[in-house]
């Protein structure tokens, strides 16, 4: 497709970020639900579920260069991106039904085969849907506010599922089958009917077929040598280590998170229902905010600043309470200052996210003018793939937080040990501190601003015109 010049029409923008509430719905179930539903509603031993999962997540994250490389390569009609789009949520809207509502008795291979396809399926709907943003504009700006919107629909979709599973599927009985049938079914319907919905809104602009490229190198080694080539450029290794440290530190508060709630925090059942609406409006306060700091700092600082005030707002409330300085647990000034701080802590975190991922878009123009070749789905397939590693990775931390802390199992609120549960608090917030500065000194490092990604796209207009055929600019 001809990338949109100037402002990308707001039509095309909503029906972009649309294409991303899949991919939040698909997160919200399986880290919330599954583990739950596989092991104390069907039955299953929870080590083997647990264990089912890291596999399909490894596979996951080592297909999604592929979809990425495939997409980059096809050449259809209707563009690299929307054949996938189309007929990738039909699977998907399958696979997520039978997950939650498995034929036969639950297994260890059902369970295996229903999450690597579901995961395999998203990764078709995903990918091809984030690599649009770097093709449909190449413009600085532009990249983050499409990126937004996906971040946005992203956050909705999972918390819409949140806040249905809590208030209409199982509002009395969590461990109802039904009420996962239910839930899978809602989801299904969400899923197929966004990802279509957003591929249809596109076509206008991405459903026709892509220039003509110089053809790749042959066979699967070549398809490998130019995955490699793509993702070892400087400026997008930067950013891996960068988003490597950003979700490990996410994925470790997620997987603490109830921990930190009932027995830190000591909430009541109202601040659960109320906690998934703070957190949205914390993502509509990163989205209005993203765009103007962005415009003032550029994208690297924008991401460095967001990270280390994230920090600073979620750490001190905590190092506050290690040093009885804060309200007594439980209490209303005390839960009330906590929203405060999360509601700052998570807008800020998911501006550093936004920049970060705006800046994965930005790298495509760096590697075409190395290797005269776009690659928007391999550069978005490695984003996801440093981000699913290092979510493992920050769940993995959390079990050796829980060890060092001396938490015990099957513990109940209020009778824990004080100092358990300081020690755990403490090293939690360390690992935080530690994260976020680690992101500000690599973040650093990134070698694309403003001033550099327009020179580049001087640079890369000029060969084209000097050369119509040639697929790409090499200095």
């Amino acid at each position: 497709m001809t990338p949109v010049q100037g402002r990308v029409p707001t039509r095309l923008a909503m029906a972009n970020g649309l294409g991303s509430i899949a991919y939040g719905i698909k997160d919200n179930g399986f880290s919330t639900f599954l583990l739950l539903f596989y092991n104390q509603v069907l039955g299953m031993d929870a080590r083997l579920v647990s264990l089912a999962l890291l596999i399909a997540l490894v596979f996951d994250g080592l297909i999604d260069p592929i979809v990425g490389h495939v997409s980059d390569r096809t050449n259809t009609r209707w563009g690299r991106r929307l054949p996938y789009l189309y007929v990738a949520p039909l699977f998907l809207g399958g696979f997520w039904v039978l997950l939650w509502s498995p034929v036969g008795p639950a297994s260890f291979p059902v369970l295996l085969l229903s999450a690597i396809a579901v995961r395999a399926a998203v990764a078709f709907c995903e990918v091809p849907s984030a690599a649009l943003v770097a093709e449909i504009t190449r413009d600085y700006d532009e990249r983050t506010r499409l990126t937004r919107l996906r971040y946005l629909n992203a956050w909705g979709g999972g918390l819409l599922m949140l806040l249905l599973a809590y208030g209409v599927f199982l509002p009395n009985a969590m461990l109802a089958r039904e009420g996962y049938h239910n839930y899978g079914i809602v989801g299904a319907i969400l899923m197929v009917g966004t990802v279509l919905l957003s591929a249809w809104g596109q076509h206008k602009w991405v459903g026709h077929r892509p220039e003509v490229k110089a053809p790749g190198k042959a066979g699967i080694g070549g398809a490998f040598s130019e995955i490699r080539e793509s993702l070892s450029h400087p400026a997008f290794v930067v950013l891996m280590f960068a988003i490597a440290a950003s979700i490990t530190s996410q994925g470790i508060t997620f997987s603490i998170s109830n921990y930190l709630y009932l027995f830190v925090w000591k909430f009541p059942p109202l601040a659960l229902q109320l906690y998934p609406l703070l957190l949205f409006g914390s993502v509509i306060g990163s989205f209005l905010l993203v765009g103007p700091l962005q415009q003032r700092f550029g994208k690297r600082e924008t991401a460095a600043v967001a990270a280390v005030i994230g920090m600073i707002c979620w750490v001190t409330p905590l190092t506050f309470r290690h040093f009885g300085l804060w309200w007594p647990d439980g209490s209303i000034p005390s839960l009330g200052g906590m929203f405060v701080a999360t509601f700052f802590s998570n807008m800020f975190s998911v501006i550093a996210g936004i920049a970060l991922s705006s800046m994965v878009a930005d790298v495509v123009e760096a590697s075409e003018e190395q290797t005269g070749r776009r690659s928007e789905g391999t550069f978005a397939a490695g984003a996801f793939f440093a981000a699913k590693c290092s979510t493992g990775v920050g769940i993995f931390i959390t079990g050796f937080l829980l060890s060092y802390a001396g938490m015990p199992s099957g513990a109940t609120p209020g009778a824990v040990a004080p100092d358990i549960i300081d020690r755990l608090a403490m090293t939690y917030a360390a690992c935080v501190f530690v994260l976020a500065i680690l992101v500000v000194l690599i973040i650093r490092r990134f070698p694309i601003t403003r001033e550099g990604h327009e020179a580049r796209l001087a640079l890369l207009a000029q060969a084209a015109k000097a050369d119509p055929d040639a697929v790409g600019h090499h200095p």
